[in-house]
């Protein structure tokens, strides 16, 4: 019977830390029913009414579009910007990979010319021979 008092103690503990620095770390801004240092002070001198409160009455609402997800970060988190631009057809994606290759082509004829006229083989530094 001690033992759960004990945990009970700790998680209500808990809650109320949680609590304060939720309230602490809140926009001004988006906080519900009170101001901010009203709800500080409510969640201080009240902590397990005060948080109860904050939690039900407020808290701001979370977006569920700015809440970050759990867990291990994506492997390429540049491709996680919701700004993005994407292919939205398929033959958008093929019409970019296409540019793509292109632009990668003239970029290696270029530096293949500038090395003729260096007056050495590009094939003398170990570059393999781009595909025809």
């Amino acid at each position: 019977m001690t033992y759960l008092a004990l945990v009970l103690s700790v998680v209500a503990l808990g809650v109320w830390v949680y609590a304060l620095f939720d309230v602490i770390g809140s926009d001004s801004g988006s906080i519900r029913l009170l101001p901010k240092p009203v709800w500080t002070v409510i969640v201080l001198l009240l902590p397990k009414f005060g948080a109860l409160l904050w939690f039900a009455l407020g808290r701001p609402r979370r977006d569920p579009a700015t809440v970050t997800p759990t867990g291990p970060p994506p492997p390429f988190p540049e491709y996680e910007h919701p700004n993005r631009a994407r292919a939205s057809t398929p033959e958008e994606d093929e019409e970019f990979l296409r540019r793509c290759r292109e632009r990668a082509e003239e970029q290696r004829r270029r530096a293949r010319e500038a090395q003729e006229r260096q007056g050495r083989d590009p094939r003398e530094d170990g570059e393999p021979e781009p595909p025809a």
